[in-house]
């Protein structure tokens, strides 16, 4: 695992660490692991927690039992069991999945908005029903009291599909140009929508009336607004805290805390990016921190509500697309543009969850710092420039080399001869290199002797001290101190009148 410090908290990359290759074989596999033993009690937080490509989208149960996550390639969404720390299934599309939801406490109703214009709704068996979408949808909520479905997108209209009955009602229009995010309350019958004009805009779900109830604008509140409507930030991302409090998140890089009985934010917080606030949440925890949570492309930031002030941060090496915070604990989970689901645990926000209530017996075992850059054990891994310049680009499509992302892996072994075989001077050339620098830092203590000598009698003082070297080097001596270090004499060095010839 890996330990990092930002703020003074610490914050525990569970995601990383050696790994063995998919492809070696049972025989290879168990050879590994009894020659390295840390392999072999090595455990994962849970078990093929992970993506062929990239994952996008990750949300949590209402019963916080389950993790559903999509990902590429191809489409695809994997649901997990946390208390069995496994995969629970696995099903794949025909499009991208833009965003997924649990409408029961457990994984036995989905609903998934696709790119191809449709929401397609799957029960614990699979597959159900899909419904296909006036305008290409950029996100969509569930109002679990009225049992109504709201998307958004490229349209100035909300729809509304009605699960009761199988039917859209009347859609929620606006003046907008189209909305990338929309958002509802149920306690306050409230329906919201996140403008591509910075603005939001409110809907009563009670009233026969699909006009605007309420529009407030936000883009007037960030730095870099301005009068052209080209320069307009957007609203990306909105989520409640309450039935009062609310966080909007904009293409620009801020987010917003409102009190929705007022037009103006009481705190305002930059991510000094410039980049859209993709996703937002609010931390509860039982203990004092009252913190936001903000991610963009390249950092999660925790931050306190009231005053802005940020607690600490994380920012992973690739980009970042989703986030998943279970509720009352310190446990969060990244998906980026990488194959890996990445867990992250600060204890400084709470305890582990129950199903890995261990991580807060072994934290003190996890202080042992373990490198960003692990690759598989026993294997290197080069790019095709490397081969060419090793002369071995011929056993491209061979067994011996295993093509991955831009390169290859490669034994250790056979990299070692061959590296040795298209260099055979390479010792040589390093015993000339050191031979060089320890050359360069002796004129350096030159010039450093030279400019701590003294400005008055600098010959003289430049005699004692080549004669006081050449004792040491001679190993007589050596002890014995020189005019220089004499407080009597001291003068001598500092006063001009005793400056000589």
């Amino acid at each position: 695992m890996l330990i990092s410090i930002v703020n003074n908290v610490k914050i525990y990359n569970l995601g990383t660490g050696k790994a063995i290759p998919d492809w070696l074989s049972e025989k290879k596999r168990k050879k590994v692991l009894r020659r390295n033993k840390e392999l072999l009690h090595k455990t994962d937080l849970i078990q093929d927690f992970e993506m062929p490509t990239l994952s996008t989208n990750i949300t949590l149960s209402p019963d916080q039992n389950y993790i559903l996550v999509s990902g590429t390639y191809k489409p695809r969404l994997r649901c997990y069991d946390v208390r069995q720390m496994a995969m629970k299934f696995e099903r794949c599309f025909d499009s991208e999945c833009i965003k997924a939801m649990f409408l029961a406490d457990d994984y036995t109703k989905i609903a998934m908005l696709q790119e191809d214009r449709h929401i397609e709704f799957h029960n614990s068996t699979g597959y159900y029903f899909k419904v296909r979408i006036p305008k290409p949808g950029r996100d969509f909520c569930y109002d679990y009291q009225n049992c109504i479905m709201y998307s958004c997108g490229a349209s100035c209209d909300i729809f509304r599909l009605n699960l009761d009955i199988g039917a859209f009602e009347d859609s929620f229009t606006s003046e907008r140009e189209g909305f990338n995010c929309c958002l509802t309350n149920s306690n306050l019958q409230l329906t919201m929508g996140g403008s591509v004009d910075g603005t939001i805009e409110c809907w009563d779900s009670r009233a026969s009336n699909t006009e605007v109830v309420k529009s407030f604008d936000c883009s007037i509140f960030s730095p870099y607004y301005s009068d052209s409507d080209l320069d307009v930030p957007a609203v990306t991302s909105m989520k409640f805290k309450d039935d009062l409090n609310l966080a909007v998140g904009t293409q620009t890089g801020q987010v917003f805390l409102f009190d929705i009985r007022t037009n103006k934010p009481y705190t305002v917080k930059d991510h000094y990016f410039g980049l859209p606030i993709k996703s937002l949440d609010f931390h509860t925890t039982t203990n004092e921190h009252d913190l936001v949570m903000s991610l963009d492309d390249k950092v999660l930031k925790f931050w306190h509500r009231n005053s802005g002030e940020t607690f600490t941060a994380i920012q992973p090496e690739k980009d970042l697309n989703d986030f998943c915070n279970i509720p009352g604990t310190g446990m969060v989970f990244l998906t980026n543009e990488g194959q890996k689901i990445q867990p992250y645990y600060i204890p400084a926000l709470g305890p582990a969850p129950k199903w890995c209530s261990y991580l807060d017996q072994i934290t003190e075992e996890l202080e042992e710092e373990i490198h960003d850059n692990v690759i598989y054990e026993d294997y290197k891994f080069v790019t095709m420039q490397d081969l060419e310049d090793l002369g071995m680009d011929h056993l491209v499509g061979t067994n011996l080399l295993r093509a991955y992302m831009h390169g290859f892996f490669m034994d250790m072994k056979l990299y070692a001869k061959a590296k040795s075989a298209a260099n055979p001077h390479a010792y040589e050339e390093y015993r000339k290199s050191k031979i060089r620098q320890k050359l360069a830092d002796e004129r350096t203590n030159r010039v450093t002797l030279m400019n701590s000598l003294p400005k008055v009698n600098r010959r003289l003082a430049a005699k004692i001290l080549q004669k006081k070297q050449q004792s040491i080097e001679s190993k007589s001596s050596a002890s014995r101190p020189t005019v220089l270090e004499d407080s009597r004499f001291k003068a001598m060095f500092q006063n001009p009148d005793f400056e000589t010839n």
